[in-house]
């Protein structure tokens, strides 16, 4: 197996254009856009090629954009479970000394070259993109340039693989603003999905207050009702966000709300399926999810529905029979490399080896 930094280039015969059709696991406030891309052409990567490419990827890449003061920091801390400032390195692994970094985060500048690693969670590669809703021409073409650039690349560990670009519900009077239609009017993604996070949900709390007290209710009766009325302002915007953005030319492919994460311990599961559903390589979407560590039922449900269930329908369907290393190896794909070795005795004692093995007889 080759190294993780290798850049070994995708031969074009790799890529093809054959639909899939991949079941929705999305939470209920995970909402799937209508296009399968941006640019509203799927790409998959042949089956055995993918396998063979997947393997020399090790670190899952992501592009976190959006406003100024729109959550970003705090939502890769909680994906990655830690209140530390990430690491930063250049283009080329060069780690850039932490008085740098110090003085760069203070200023609010950011290089989207740059990569952000946290030591909770090295899995993860981040970039973040400077708020470009108050920039020049050259911050928006060098973001532009960038996603472009990264989507299509031939090295295979410089791709980007999801993009998360948030609106704060702070805002919720500018949902969005003409920077951001200008985004998903002019930046083509191709195959890489992008995902609208809204951020700072809580801030929906005050205005729904706000309501509920200038309908005539008392305090007491308001704060009863606070929590309804804040869902009810949410689906009001994210309809009045979706309606501006899925006319766009490049529209996002999902929506997903994601609240409280400035508080440690915030769930990140929706946000984490989303993303993973929203991808059209199977080996993409396990590389997400034996990444994160948001949970580890996360990784039970798609080794079962993704794996275990295709398994199960091929042999009662066509009377294959099936291979039990290659299932063991293929469900514990789903899992963290560290959790691997424990769940190998625990999958040979398990009903689910069990069931593998009455469906090899089948």
């Amino acid at each position: 197996m080759r190294d993780a930094h290798d850049s070994t280039p995708v031969p074009a015969s790799a890529v093809t254009s054959n639909p899939a059709s991949s079941p929705a696991l999305v939470a209920a406030e995970a909402t799937a856009g209508e296009e399968s891309t941006s640019s509203g052409a799927e790409y998959h990567l042949d089956p055995e090629l993918a396998r063979k490419y997947m393997a020399n990827i090790k670190q899952f890449r992501i592009l976190i954009m959006g406003r100024a003061n729109a959550g970003k920091t705090t939502i890769l801390q909680r994906v990655c479970n830690t209140t530390d400032n990430p690491e930063i390195f250049d283009g080329n692994r060069n780690k850039i000394e932490s008085n740098i970094v110090r003085g760069m985060l203070e200023r609010g500048h950011h290089n989207i070259e740059h990569e952000l690693v946290f030591s909770s969670n090295p899995g993860f590669v981040f970039h973040d993109s400077c708020g470009f809703e108050a920039g020049s021409a050259g911050q928006f073409d060098e973001m532009k340039n960038f996603v472009v650039d990264r989507a299509v690349t031939a090295s295979l560990r410089m791709r980007i693989h999801a993009i998360w670009f948030c609106i704060p519900m702070t805002d919720y009077h500018r949902t969005v603003t003409a920077a951001e239609q200008k985004f998903f009017n002019e930046c083509d993604t191709g195959h890489v999905p992008v995902i609208v996070l809204l951020t700072k949900t809580d801030a929906l709390h005050l205005a729904a207050m706000e309501e509920l007290l200038d309908s005539g209710l008392d305090l007491g009766e308001a704060k009863t009702k606070a929590a309804e009325k804040e869902r009810e302002l949410l689906e009001k915007w994210l309809a009045h966000i979706k309606g501006i953005l899925d006319n766009c030319k490049f529209p996002p492919k999902a929506y997903v709300s994601v609240q409280r994460m400035h508080e440690e311990g915030a769930d990140c599961v929706a946000l984490v399926q989303c993303t993973t559903n929203a991808m059209n390589e199977e080996g993409l979407q396990r590389l997400l999810i034996s990444t994160q560590q948001s949970s580890i039922a996360l990784c039970v449900e798609y080794a079962v529905k993704r794996t275990l269930r295709a398994k199960m329908e091929l042999g009662i369907k066509d009377g294959l029979l099936v291979n039990v290393k290659d299932l063991e190896r293929e469900l514990l794909w789903w899992f963290p490399s560290k959790y691997v070795s424990h769940l190998q005795v625990i999958l040979y004692h398990s009903n689910v080896l069990w069931l593998a093995c009455l469906l090899a007889r089948m």
